[in-house]
């Protein structure tokens, strides 16, 4: 066909829409979901602003080729179900509760196994300590990358009177978080109930649930002060801390280029900070918010701690250990971090 102006003028202005379909098709576009509540990057959960923090530094930092949807309060697909779905590659992305994956990859439920972890400090040691190159070698090998390590510190919430010491567990129906924090509040006497922390609220409304123990953010974000009449707080010590990071699906991981598997890793890292000083902020917030709704607020001595640390070695531990010998190791090995 011979070249006249009327065809160069039509390819000419054909070449910004070709373009333009070329960089579309080249930005990549993820999911994360998450079970709290949502909010913007500069209010609400901590957990859900971390969340769009990372979306917003992937998407500037990648010059848009990243674009990365965040979808709160379990949106886009029912919380346990998130953790099967990104090893299928069917999700991208969660900021989930690790031991909340126990039933698939048992050595996950040492991401809340009661009084192992008793300080920020020691819990932040993990991730470069043997324990967490262990526990980060294992996720991987079930489909699973570790991107950013965020724990939180937990506290218990009653509708009636407080759970402090292991004798005040008898009697009560009560919300441990995971498999092993059951073991340790059965031996001290309670009932238990396993569910996510997004159905607390609901359970103690009907009163199937006597007291919740999760996060300090949680415990504000899922508004349990509205029914309980105190608070035993998490500040300081406790034997309830919880690892909850934003982990991604290896499948779709080991599909995106060197440069965006890099950039997804640095960002993680880099917003580790600012997950460590919301959960602390937040076990302050906590005592602050409850009390201001007429709770009992209590807190854990060294004394009391030391003693639901021997059920949980005597109940948990040995359980966890006993599962096999990967298991066993990890217990070890976190034991090593002082």
């Amino acid at each position: 066909m011979p070249l006249t102006r009327r065809s160069l003028m039509a390819a000419g202005l054909a070449a910004p829409a070709l373009l333009s379909a070329r960089g579309a098709q080249a930005a990549t576009t993820l999911k994360l979901s998450h079970q709290f509540p949502g909010g913007s990057i500069d209010e609400g959960d901590f957990r859900d602003r971390m969340c769009r923090k990372f979306a917003l530094a992937l998407k500037e930092r990648s010059k848009g080729a990243l674009e990365l949807q965040v979808y709160p309060g379990s949106s886009l697909m029912k919380t346990n179900a998130q953790f099967s779905a990104m090893r299928k590659g069917a999700l991208d992305f969660s900021l989930y509760p690790l031991p909340y994956a126990g039933g698939e990859v048992p050595e996950t439920n040492i991401g809340l196994m009661p009084a192992l972890v008793t300080s920020y400090e020691q819990a932040t040691a993990w991730k470069t300590a043997p324990v967490g190159r262990k526990l980060t070698e294992i996720l991987q090998a079930k489909g699973i990358v570790m991107v950013s390590w965020v724990w939180q510190a937990g506290g218990v919430a009653s509708r009636d009177r407080p759970l402090v010491t292991p004798e005040d567990a008898k009697g009560l129906k009560v919300r441990g978080g995971s498999r092993e924090m059951d073991l340790m509040l059965k031996a001290a006497g309670a009932a238990t109930l396993s569910l996510p922390s997004n159905e607390s609220y609901a359970a103690m409304q009907t009163g199937a649930c006597d007291a919740v123990i999760t996060s300090s953010t949680s415990l504000i974000s899922f508004r349990l002060e509205e029914l309980a009449k105190s608070l035993t707080s998490g500040k300081g010590r406790s034997y309830w801390f919880m690892l909850e990071p934003i982990m991604m699906s290896k499948i779709v991981f080991d599909r995106l280029p060197k440069d965006q598997q890099d950039l997804i890793m640095q960002v993680g890292a880099e917003l580790e900070a600012f997950g460590q000083e919301g959960a602390k902020a937040d076990d302050a917030r906590v005592e602050e918010v409850f009390r201001k709704a007429g709770a009992k607020i209590a807190t854990l001595d060294e004394a009391t701690l030391g003693r639901w640390r021997a059920i949980a070695r005597d109940t948990a531990w040995k359980d966890y250990a006993a599962k096999s010998a990967s298991c066993a190791e990890m217990l070890k090995l976190a034991e090593a971090v002082a």
